[in-house]
């Protein structure tokens, strides 16, 4: 039997011939990265959605896997060249949709060692120093976030959704466990001896309604909690719902939102913590965006009571220049995360390999191969440091008020609220239109100014005090190299264009 042999286009990351075919190959597609930077005009190409697919059309001919391979410069070219002219650039003053920060340079080098040298943490000749960093972070982050590190434990995820569902099935695990003495992992829901619930105020993130329809509850099984004025969960109310649920109904999470994507929202989370501990119910704090709050000692005060939930979700690919992923899924007691432990002995975690110490992480997480995404995450906080962090949390906080007070300033604006972090939420308001009007206009206006690669701007639903869901506009400010003047000319154009639109259809 004769095999042919790897073609030239072969050549392993790691080897030295192989270490220094990367350093050509990307001085080549850094050259490529400058070269597309000198000639960007705006935070995207213009065109929308049919110049994107045009351009992907123009380069993604012939097959997948063609019958024979290409120079690896070649190749690299053809893809990267388009993909970054074609990239949202999250360095530009008006890259302002999303919660995508610039990461570091240092960050930036870290995830490409992370992929020349191909670690995994699912078991320990698979990563040995990766296993031991990704412990050491989760430590330091449990820390941060005010567990005992003794105590408490966690894994890294591809996100804050992976996150929250890993949350969810705890908190259904446990709570059922020490109610009923059943864990559902073992005989399934229809082994409880009732119907869990999962309490959620109005602006929880969807993925938590996603998480309790996978697990089982049931989309329906979510009660949602009053909230008040400025749309915090009322404790008097979570706790009123949980004294009145029905005997056939078992309550086994309370999700408090600790920095709500729109509004920067955080739930009282110390009040919540004692209704919750009060009825025997996990309470998870979803801090996937407002967890940069804690590098501030300005903004700090706002997570007060967080290391009193059960879980907590952190995002470091939000709101800490990390690239993504870089989430976290913090636990307050490590024991907990059982539901991804309880297995047969594998050839992944043979008993006595255990015993003299050689452990992966497959027991402590979804995922089996998984990455070393903890090496971006500790090259970046120790090359900026708190004093850094913190002025630079500060300092988008700072962009999101000066945003705030200019757009209240604006006659044919309408700010919605004072920032409490980082997001700006405000739509204009045509003359004489009425609510569905000025809806379909701003519709219209951030697509104008994505298609024209003006500025790149989200959107939103926001329910006012007199019950209307309105569509409003959203600024994400986490560029903290972004300048005020910076920003006002964002409005500027944007308060141009609106203009410009009104004319057009007017004409």
């Amino acid at each position: 039997m004769s095999t042919s042999a790897p073609g030239p286009q072969f050549r392993t990351a790691g080897t030295a011939a192989g270490l220094e075919s990367v350093r050509t190959l990307m001085n080549s597609a850094l050259d490529i990265l400058q070269e597309v930077s000198a000639q960007r005009t705006g935070p995207v190409a213009a065109g929308g959605p049919e110049g994107a697919r045009a351009a992907a059309l123009a380069v993604l001919t012939g097959p997948l896997l063609p019958e024979d391979g290409t120079d690896p410069g070649t190749a690299l070219a053809a893809l990267i060249r388009p993909y970054a002219q074609w990239s949202a650039d999250l360095t530009h003053p008006a890259a302002l949709a999303r919660m995508q920060p610039p990461p570091i340079a240092a960050a930036a080098v870290a995830e490409l060692v992370a992929a020349v040298l191909n670690q995994s943490l699912h078991a320990w000749e698979s990563g040995p120093f990766a296993l031991e960093l990704d412990r050491w972070v989760v430590a330091r982050l449990a820390e941060l976030a005010g567990y005992d590190p003794e105590e408490a434990g966690g894994t890294l995820t591809p996100g804050g959704s992976v996150s929250n569902l890993m949350a969810m099935t705890m908190a259904r695990d446990t709570v059922l466990a020490e109610k009923t003495g059943v864990y559902p992992f073992l005989g399934g829901m229809r082994a409880c001896s009732g119907q869990p619930v999962v309490l959620c105020p109005a602006g929880v993130h969807f993925s938590v309604e996603r998480a309790v329809r996978l697990l089982g509850i049931g989309e329906e099984n979510i009660v949602t909690v009053p909230v008040d004025k400025t749309g915090r969960m009322i404790p008097e109310e979570a706790d009123r719902i949980l004294r009145e649920l029905p005997e056939d109904r078992i309550a086994v999470a309370m999700v408090a939102v600790a920095g709500s994507t729109d509004l920067g929202i955080v739930d009282p989370l110390p009040e919540l913590a004692a209704v919750a501990r009060r009825h025997g119910v996990w309470l998870h704090a979803d801090a996937a965006y407002g967890a940069g709050a804690l590098f501030s000692p300005r903004l700090r005060g706002l997570l007060d009571g967080l290391a009193e939930a059960d879980s907590i979700t952190v995002d470091l690919h939000k709101f800490g220049w990390s690239p993504a992923s870089s989430a976290v899924l913090l636990v307050r007691r490590a024991e907990t995360l059982v539901s991804f432990g309880l297995q047969p002995t594998t050839c992944l975690s043979a008993d006595d390999d255990t015993c003299a110490g050689f452990i992966g992480l497959q027991g402590s997480s979804l995922q089996t191969t998984r990455r070393s995404d903890a090496l971006k995450i500790a090259v970046t906080m120790r090359t900026l440091g708190a004093r850094t962090m913190a002025a630079m949390v500060d300092t988008c906080h700072d962009l999101a008020r000066h945003a705030a007070a200019r757009i209240d300033r604006e006659a044919r604006l309408e700010l919605f609220a004072e920032p409490p972090l980082t997001s700006v939420l405000f739509r204009y308001l045509p003359p004489g239109a009425g609510d569905a009007e000025a809806d379909a206009f701003n519709g219209r206006l951030r697509r104008r100014l994505m298609e024209e690669g003006r500025s790149l701007i989200a959107r939103t639903h926001l329910t006012g005090e007199d019950g209307v869901s309105r569509v409003y506009l959203k600024l994400m400010l986490l560029n903290p190299e972004t300048t005020p003047e910076q920003l006002d000319h964002v409005l500027d154009d944007l308060l141009a264009a609106a203009e410009e639109q009104e004319t057009g259809e007017h004409a």
